[in-house]
This record gives C-alpha cells, structure tokens and sequence, in this order.
C-alpha cells in the first residue's frame, strides 16, 4: 500500500511535466520555398545559394533558380546550411519516459524469445524527450525493444505526430537479438571455463533449434498458402508466425555485440543463415576485427561517446572505431543508443568525423547509409525530389554544439522549435522579474 501511495503522486508529477513540455504552437504545413542555402544533399553533392521547394510532405525541387509560386512560403536561409535529418539507428526513445517509473518503461517483455513483440505499440507519441531530440537535427529514430535473446521487432519513426500510426515510417524494421557469449561476463563471474563451455553450447543450441523450428514453420506456411487445396490449415503460432519476414529475408536481424571474441562467434553464426539480413550493433571493439566485419559484408551501427572497453586502450579508440571499420570496407551507421539525448547523436558524428571517420562519410553514417539499410532509402537520408520533406536548416556544421539548428522540417511540417529545454531555459531567464 505504501508503494501505491508513492507511486501516485509521482506519476502526476511525471504527467504534469509530460504535459507541460508538449505545450507548443501547432506546426506549419503547405507550400515552403527555402532560399539561398547551402545545401547538402548527401547523395548529389553540396550546392550553394540553392533552392528547395516543399509542397505538402514531399520535396518537389532541389537545385537553383527555381521558380517560386506567390503561395509558397518563403524561409530566407542566405549564408545557412540544409541538411537531411539525422536518423538514430537504435535508441529508446519513445519507449521509456522515466526509467525510475516502471509504469513509463515499455522497453521490454518477459521470455527468452519474444519474436513477435512489436516496438510500434508501445511508442508514446506525448514523450517529452521527443521534442528535445528533434529541435536538435534528429528527425527520425529507431526505437528498439530490450532483453529476452530475440526482443522484439523495433520501429523507424518520424519525430512528429500524435499517434503510432501517424509516426511510424516502417512499423516493423528489424528483428533484434543477442548471442550467448562464451567468456566470463566479469571479475565477479565464478564459473568455472567448463561451466562456461557447457552453458554456450545449451544456449545456443537452444537459439539454433528455434531457428530451424521457425526456418521449417515458414516453409510449412508458405506450402499450405501456394496450394491450400485438400490441405489441413497448420495451427498459427504467434512467435513462428513473427519470424517468417525476418527467415526470409524481408526484415533484418540486429544482433548487439560488443567484444572481440564474441564478434568472431556472431560471424561464424550468421554463415548458417544466408538468406537472413543481419546487422551489428554496438561493436565497441570493431576495429580489432573490422576486416573480418567488412569481410562478412555486414553493417554496423555504432557509438563514439563511450569509454575503452579495455584499460590498456587509447583513450581515443571509441572516436576512432566508426573510421577504423569504414576504412576496412564495413557501412557504418551511427547511434546514441540513448533515450532522453538522443540528441547528443550530432555530437557522436563530430567525435567520429574528427577521429578518422571525416564529415561526408560521418555525414552519410546519420542519413543515407541507415535509411538504405533499413530500406527507406526512397523516402529519408538525402535531399532529392520525391523524398520526405524531413530536413533542418542550421547556421553552421551540425556536429558543432555551438552550431544552432533553426528551422526543422518532418513530413513537409514546419515543427515548433520548442521542447522542455527551452520552456525550462525561457522559465529561468530573468527569473526575478514579474509580469506587469
């Protein structure tokens, strides 16, 4: 009853905040004509003194000395930059609001395989953090379910709207898992290597057998469906009926990895699953094997803001993994892996340009290198005619923190540059006067 009793008052005050912090004029939609800029296409080059025109959600012209209808609003960005938005390969955003309030956590389910739990559900759309992320440049995430060895199935969601449906961009957009790992988990693991050997080899036999088992369901699904005459329908498994994008290679698989050691391992799986798509994600020590990633033809998705996972590294190997992977042929994608700073991932790509990685490529690694992995290069990731209007106009390089982003465009929507920082910064400044 005491735990009630707590717990109620601080959900109000959760909600209250919550509320407070979406409290922002309604977004501008139409016919915008930006003018002037320098613009940043991704894939076809920078031009200056460009034009882009938006009409609706799409963008209708990219280049110069465009003609501009007398009803297209004009935004002045002379001596301003246009980019892409930035897109957060793996977060949590929209899945957890205050990680010390179970209630708000959606992040994860029970089970050790859970193939058919959907990230797409559970996003909330009211999520303060979400306004906060996307003042910032990141215009689209990917909102990742935690735990079990198969999570869930994340989802890419544009940061504007009032609903799932409305913000999703691809509702299922990948399967993520993990591998057991055959080293001890730290100073603190008392198992013997025998129990070690023994547990790996039970966990991923395991894990190969629910594979095999939804390998064999979908050929099972597929024969019934071809030619359903005279046939006994199979009963539907809910897990097995999950799975059938993911083995036929419709949705990739994410596996998180970090180690070394266990990197090799997820390489030497995957190989007994051809038809699958995989992706890494984490790959902290990715350069001590990036040739053998790039050998393998996967892509990863990674961070820079971390400290050495040995504590013999260079202080500088998390900055300069991202460069060190690219350089040996691996697509790399950057992350946060954050929720409430996601909007730090502008500062992971600065980190990762300036240690060996450079701009352009750090550049494609939060835009058009995501959104083709996830297969959303016809709608996100660069400025092209045809492509969704999600963009930001910024005065100077947006992997700067100085740098200030001033107007940001999701879904051809001119969004409010408002979030729970700048009320609470608006809330402070001057602080002692009074209205009169």
């Amino acid at each position: 009853m005491k735990k009630k009793i707590i717990l109620i008052p601080l959900l109000l005050i959760a909600s209250v905040f919550t509320v407070k912090a979406q409290i922002t004029e309604k977004s501008e939609f139409g016919r915008f004509a930006i003018t002037g800029a320098t613009i940043h296409t991704v894939t076809n080059g920078t031009i200056e003194n460009g034009v882009i025109l938006i009409e609706n959600d799409k963008i209708t012209f990219v280049g110069k000395n465009a003609k501009i209808n007398p009803d297209f609003t004009r935004v002045d960005a002379s001596g301003k930059h246009v980019y892409p938005g930035f897109i957060d390969a793996s977060t949590q955003l929209g899945l957890v609001e205050i990680n010390a309030v179970a209630v708000t956590v959606d992040s994860r389910e029970l089970g050790p395989f859970n193939p058919h739990i959907r990230a797409f559900t559970a996003i909330n759309p009211g999520s303060a953090s979400i306004p906060v992320t996307r003042v910032n440049g990141v215009t689209n995430v990917v909102a990742v379910p935690l735990g079990s060895r198969i999570s869930g199935k994340s989802t890419l969601i544009d940061l504007w709207g009032y609903s799932p449906d409305s913000m999703a961009v691809l509702g299922n957009s990948a399967l993520h898992m993990s591998l057991p790992s055959n080293r001890k988990a730290g100073w603190w693991d008392s198992r013997s290597d025998k129990e070690i050997k023994e547990q790996y080899e039970r966990q991923i036999k395991q894990l190969n057998d629910y594979w095999q088992e939804a390998i064999f369901y979908n050929k099972m699904m597929s024969a019934f469906e071809n030619d359903p005459q005279g046939k006994t329908k199979p009963d539907k498994d809910r897990g097995l009926d999950a799975m059938r994008e993911v083995v036929s290679g419709e949705v990739p698989v994410v596996i998180s990895v970090n180690n070394e050691k266990d990197i090799l391992n997820v390489l030497e799986w995957i190989k007994d699953y051809p038809d699958v798509n995989f992706i890494l994600s984490g790959v902290r020590e990715g350069f001590r094997v990036a040739d053998k990633i790039a050998e393998a033809g996967v892509p990863v998705i990674v961070s820079t803001l971390y400290t050495p996972t040995r504590q013999y590294d260079n202080y500088q190997r998390p900055y300069q993994n991202p460069g060190m992977l690219h350089e040996a042929g691996v697509k790399v994608m950057l992350s946060s892996f954050e929720t409430e700073n996601v909007r730090n991932l502008n500062y992971n790509a600065g980190y990762a340009a300036t240690y060996g990685l450079g701009t352009e490529e750090a550049l494609r690694a939060v835009t058009i290198n995501t959104a083709e992995t996830f297969g959303v290069a016809d709608k996100l990731g660069s400025l092209e005619v045809g492509k969704q209007a999600n963009l930001f106009i910024s005065h100077g390089d947006p992997f700067e923190p100085l740098t200030n982003i001033e107007h940001v465009f999701i879904a051809g929507h001119k969004i409010p540059m408002v979030s729970r920082h700048t009320q609470l910064f608006e809330e402070f400044l001057d602080r002692d006067k009074v209205n009169e």
